[in-house]
């Protein structure tokens, strides 16, 4: 079968991931924390589905806070864990990152010349790089809704007119001002709603640090005895603090487990992405390639010569929530495009990518078994960090229980 077929009959199967009519839409949790006005109006635009067009898909459709602020859709998940937009049958090109520990990237810059190397932003590939807002996380939240395969309005006056006209307007007026909703402010408007989400985003509400490992790290928990071997693994053998960092900042701020930069881990394609099909938007169809950040540079003339050396880099999540799950058995989707449905699996693909030998067509095997497919991005690969890293299986799942204790909800703030 084809992978457009595949991709096709995905969609077919999923149907439209907003929720249907017997389980109401995702609503705003009760909040365990005091939020500010600014905060509770970002929950309550975040929550909101009437800010679609059509109406019905809320942010949360795709960032669920059952499942750590990512892909809650478990059907979804174990497919293209690519989710579709506000238009049924239309679909994105990568799998939704979480939307906490977002708000402290740095703005978007060139960290190294002679390497070529960045940092910060948001988006998988960096393009909201916080050079309007002042903050990634709010130059991301201006994206969905104007993007058709995401939320499809218009333009931002639409989305202006609808929170000013909406439950919330009163409150959109009580934080920005009386004339926000002004035809005259409708810039400033839109930035404002943009604004509020991230910082609701940035509240301890999202962004709670609420972990089990928090917990130890305050001396409030112990860690069994394969966590504390997975930490130490995480930390040394395994290399993975190298990117995901576990020390705390320079004041004393809590690790966000994520450096904010760019990284080619040889993640294969995944076939059933439905972008493969969706020839509306991707005239390229299966032949499209997953570029990362570097489709983002080669549109700014200061950074377009450094694009060839970072083709295929995807921006670093952090980890915290990378377990976080509504049930044991809930599957998640992991990497940019959502090829893993386990951390044992991503886990043991950091492993093993380098020493079992490459899928081909005329010689299959099961992926990581007896091979690896190739990776989407065969330039830029990082070698240094992973692939060969000899991990017993033990260690594995001494690394994957330790991931297991900085999912939120392990104490209340």
């Amino acid at each position: 079968m084809s992978m457009i077929r595949l991709s096709l009959l995905a969609g077919l199967m999923i149907g439209n991931c907003q929720p249907s009519t017997d389980k109401p839409p995702p609503e705003m949790p009760t909040p365990v924390t005091q939020l500010t006005p600014t905060e509770l109006l970002g929950g309550k635009l975040f929550f909101d589905t009437n800010l679609s067009e059509p109406r019905g898909q809320s942010c949360a459709v795709c960032h669920g806070p059952e499942v750590g602020w990512t892909g809650p859709n478990e059907l979804l998940n174990k497919l293209g864990s690519i989710y579709e937009g506000a238009v049924p049958g239309r679909f994105g090109n990568r799998k939704a990152p979480s939307s906490a520990y977002a708000t402290p990237s740095p703005i978007f810059h060139l960290v190294d010349a002679q390497q070529g190397t960045f940092e910060g932003g948001n988006f998988w590939d960096g393009r909201a790089t916080g050079e309007k807002l002042g903050n990634p996380a709010a130059d991301q939240a201006q994206g969905p809704f104007l993007n058709p395969v995401e939320q499809n309005n218009p333009s931002a006056a639409a989305v202006v007119a609808k929170v000013c006209a909406g439950s919330h307007g009163n409150l959109f007026r009580s934080v920005y001002g009386a004339d926000i909703c002004a035809p005259s402010q409708v810039d400033k408007a839109y930035d404002s709603i943009a604004l509020a989400i991230a910082a609701y985003e940035g509240s301890r509400e999202v962004s709670a640090f609420t972990s089990k490992f928090d917990a130890y790290r305050a001396g409030h928990a112990t860690l069994t005895d394969q966590e504390k071997q997975g930490l130490r693994l995480f930390e040394d053998k395994a290399k993975c603090s190298n990117c995901h960092t576990s020390q705390p900042g320079p004041n004393g701020e809590p690790p966000l487990f994520t450096d904010y930069t760019y990284d080619n881990l040889g993640v294969p394609r995944n076939p059933l992405n439905p972008w493969y099909g969706q020839f509306e938007f991707n005239p390229l169809g299966r032949a499209w390639t997953d570029y990362g950040v570097a489709d983002f540079l080669v549109t700014r003339p200061e950074w377009r010569q450094y694009a060839r050396g970072n083709l295929g880099r995807q921006k670093v999540p952090t980890l915290r929530n990378v377990d976080k799950r509504p049930r044991p058995d809930f599957v998640k989707a992991y990497a940019h495009n959502g090829y893993f449905k386990s951390l044992k699996s991503i886990v043991h693909f950091y492993n093993t990518r380098d020493v079992l030998p490459v899928c081909l067509p005329e010689n299959p095997g099961t992926p990581g078994v007896d091979c690896w497919p190739p990776p989407e991005v065969g330039l830029n690969v990082n070698t240094q960090e992973m692939g060969n890293l000899g991990l017993t299986s033990e260690e594995e799942d001494a690394l994957v229980a330790f991931l297991g204790t900085l999912s939120d909800g392990y104490f209340l703030p």
